[in-house]
Parts: structure tokens; C-alpha cells; sequence
């Protein structure tokens, strides 16, 4: 099993090398980070970050954050392309190669898993209900076959990664004024205009 570090797969993305990041996460073998038999409702709630936020990742962010993965909430930036096609993602299934979708960045934790919101009238195999109609999952057949679909990418969007805050920390930035919230809901997600690609040009010091 070939096991990437989240250094490796930053600088790969900062480096616009986005076939030799796919074929890692493809060979990486990372397992599904929520439970295929959990069916519990999510908690969700958009947190838009300031611009003058001192985290790049964040700063000018739309994050869809869940209150119950874990011991402390869970996001996932939803506005921040990467340079990674979609189709790049399963390289063998040529139906995808007319796809110009682009894989998200979803924050900077495990950026080796790959996860996917959905819109859907019932709630899929393997998916948690993150809010009215819109689900959430990291299970890899049932993204293939979602991708299989006549309109694969119809109420899809692909992430890499994903947020995180340690208990507090993320109550504490909000009472600080780093956040606004709004309601969650679908078109932001999935018709939003996602102005800010990420990640910014510069490389990390522990890639070098």
C-alpha cells in the first residue's frame, strides 16, 4: 500500500501535478471515514470566512460545518476548485473524459480522502443526511456509481480533505468575529460561483 503524507499531496497540488496526486490516491487504499452502517442526522450550518482571516485555507471560505462526525465539529470547504479534473480521478472510465469538473479542496485534514456531497430525494447506501436533501459520504462504489450516471456530476460535488477544530477552538473564532453564519442549503453548494482556486502559490517548508 503506498502511503502518501498530507505534505506530499499539498505540494503536488500546489505544483499542479495533479495526475501523479490521483494515481496516490487511488493506490492509497484510505478507508471510508464514516461508517457505512451510521445513518445519523448531521447538524449543518455555512460558515463563511472572513478575508482577513490568517489562514490562507480559510480566508474568503465557504465551509459546510457538521456538529456530530466526532467529538468536535467537521467541515468541508465547498468554494475552492483545485487544478484536479474530475475524470483524473478514475483514469480507466472513459465516459468521464468529456467531464471539465474539478475536485474540491475540503480542507486541510486528511488530504488523502476523498469525500462527496449529493443531492438526493432518499437517502443513498452509505451516505449520512447532512441537511434537507443533501448527503454526504466517502464511499468509493457508490461514487462510481453516482459517475455512471447520463449526468454524473447533476447535484455531485468531489472533495479532497477536509476541516477540522478542536473542541472550542471553533466557538472561540466565531465569538471573535472570524466567521458569519448562514443556513445551509443547497445552491450554495452545488450552484455557487467558486471564485477562489485553491491553493495559492507558494510550497510548503517540509516539502522541500
Amino acid at each position: 500500500m503506498t502511503v502518501v503524507s498530507p505534505a506530499e499531496i499539498r505540494f503536488w497540488l500546489q505544483r499542479g501535478m495533479a495526475g501523479a496526486l490521483c494515481a496516490l490516491l487511488l493506490l492509497s487504499g484510505t478507508s471510508s471515514p464514516i461508517s457505512a452502517d451510521d445513518s445519523g442526522r448531521l447538524t449543518a450550518i455555512l460558515l463563511v470566512g472572513k478575508p482577513d482571516l490568517p489562514d490562507d485555507d480559510f480566508a474568503n471560505s465557504v465551509v459546510l460545518v457538521m456538529n456530530n462526525l466526532g467529538p468536535a465539529p467537521v467541515g468541508i470547504v465547498v468554494n475552492r476548485p483545485t487544478r484536479i479534473g474530475v475524470p483524473q480521478l478514475f483514469p480507466d472510465d472513459t465516459r468521464l473524459a468529456r467531464l471539465s469538473d474539478k475536485v474540491y479542496f475540503g480542507g486541510p485534514v486528511e488530504l488523502g480522502a476523498v469525500w462527496f456531497l449529493m443531492r438526493a430525494a432518499t437517502q443513498p447506501e452509505h451516505a449520512m443526511l447532512a441537511f434537507d436533501g443533501v448527503y454526504l459520504s466517502a464511499d468509493r462504489e457508490l461514487l462510481q456509481k453516482l459517475l455512471a450516471r447520463p449526468k454524473p456530476m447533476d447535484g455531485l460535488r468531489i472533495f479532497v480533505g477536509h476541516a477540522g477544530w478542536a473542541p472550542g477552538q471553533l466557538e472561540s473564532e466565531i465569538d471573535r468575529g472570524a466567521w458569519t453564519l448562514k443556513r445551509a442549503d443547497p445552491d450554495t453548494i452545488f450552484n455557487g460561483k467558486s471564485e477562489h482556486l485553491w491553493p495559492a502559490p507558494r510550497v510548503p517548508k517540509d516539502s522541500i
